[in-house]
């Protein structure tokens, strides 16, 4: 047992000096023109970057190179540090971008809000030496910073975007562009990824899974029960009522649990905006909110009024539905999950449709044999040896 434990040891040890070497390789093994050379690498883990760097502790002078592949010339970049937070805001920027006469601009910029649009500006420390290269699809910033000494682990964040005349535009906001940030041990030359990147994610696939099952699901599956449910009211009694009720009351409760983490997430987010889907999403709560009292203020079925409540419940209930696909598709084109999950959704949507198809015509063949046979009984349930009695 003992010589068994000793070879597993053995072989992780083995594993993890193996993976270590091969990570050091894969930005290790660069070389850069005009023999550049830096002591440090590190594949940071979003973007297709990396940060290649010499550190003097002495002094704190940073000789720093971020590069990234796979770019077009209508593409910018930017790395920074952000000595008071994790986050975008505070950072202190080097951005690059090549200009429509193909040459490249590199300059700083202070990031103060959301939204920048990186505008040139000084920055909290010293920047020099301060250059950019675009060659074979790979753009690399170049300079020296000067970040005085003790300063051995700092706030890093990465980003690339479009360019518009030359303006850099707002970088996407899902992805890889929302987990760019981390610190950066510049002793160790190691550097981890931000949790609150990972934290982020994870809300926003708890937002969007509450949201698909509540409003697009379980709001449609309610509504089949009540219409359909019905034809077979005389056996099933109020079968169809109880579960449409049960159904359409879990999905609302579900769906504020999931609008919930929207404004969460909104209020962690300053500065971006999805309006359109924040705005569906509101209304959406409004009219679910009105179809949850429409329950406490439903009239007796044979009331004066009973007919306009059930105008105005269908119509809420009908504009959720459509509401809440368009907006979770809306959620699709921002969390972009990959295509299995609009796949998937999409084909729930189809089915509950198909359902609603073939229950609609069943139901319409028993409602006009049912009238058939009111009217039969009406005309020759009545009369004398079968007759109705009238006249010919």
């Amino acid at each position: 047992m003992g010589g068994m434990l000793n070879i597993v040891l053995f072989v992780s040890v083995l594993v993890c000096v193996v993976s270590s070497s091969f990570a050091q390789q894969a930005c290790g093994k660069y070389s850069f023109s005009e023999n550049r050379q830096f002591d440090s690498c590190i594949d940071l883990p979003v973007l297709n970057s990396f940060i290649h760097y010499n550190y003097e502790s002495s002094s704190g002078k940073l000789d720093v190179a971020f590069r990234r592949t796979g770019m077009t010339a209508s593409s910018w970049i930017a790395w920074a540090i952000n000595p008071t937070a994790t986050g975008m805001v505070g950072s202190q920027a080097l951005v690059a971008y090549q200009q429509a006469d193909g040459k490249m601009k590199a300059y700083t910029s202070p990031v103060t809000q959301y939204k920048t649009s990186l505008e040139e500006g000084k920055l909290s420390f010293e920047v020099s030496d301060l250059t950019a290269t675009f060659a074979k699809n790979e753009m690399t910033i170049f300079a020296t910073l000067g970040l005085g000494k003790g300063n051995t682990t700092v706030n890093q964040v990465w980003q690339e975007g479009s360019l518009s005349d030359n303006v850099p535009q707002m970088h996407s906001t899902s992805g890889g562009n929302v987990q760019s940030m981390g610190k950066l041990d510049l002793l160790s030359g190691t550097a981890s990824s931000s949790g609150g990147g990972n934290s982020k994610k994870r809300d926003r696939n708890i937002h969007g899974i509450l949201n698909a099952v509540s409003w697009g699901v379980m709001m449609p599956a309610g509504a089949i029960f009540a219409r359909y449910l019905k034809v077979f009211k005389p056996s099933l009694g109020p079968t169809w009522f109880y579960l449409h009720v049960g159904c359409q009351a879990s999905a609302y409760i579900i769906g504020v649990a999931g609008w919930g983490t929207g404004l969460k997430l909104g209020s962690e987010s300053a500065g971006i905006e999805y309006s359109t889907h924040r705005n569906i999403g509101i209304a959406l709560f409004c009219l679910g909110t009105l179809q949850a009292f429409a329950l406490l203020l439903r009239p007796k079925p044979d009331h004066k009024y009973r007919i306009f409540w059930n105008i105005y419940h269908h119509a809420c209930g009908y504009t959720v539905i459509i509401l809440s696909v368009v907006n979770i598709f809306k959620g699709f084109q921002i969390l972009k999950p990959g295509d299995a999950w609009k796949h998937a959704y999409t084909g729930i949507i189809i089915a509950l449709g198909a359902i609603a198809v073939v229950l609609e015509g069943f139901t319409w063949i028993i409602v006009i044999k049912r009238k058939r046979e009111e009217n039969s009984d009406k005309i020759f349930g009545n009369g004398a040896n079968g007759y109705s009695g009238r006249r010919a």
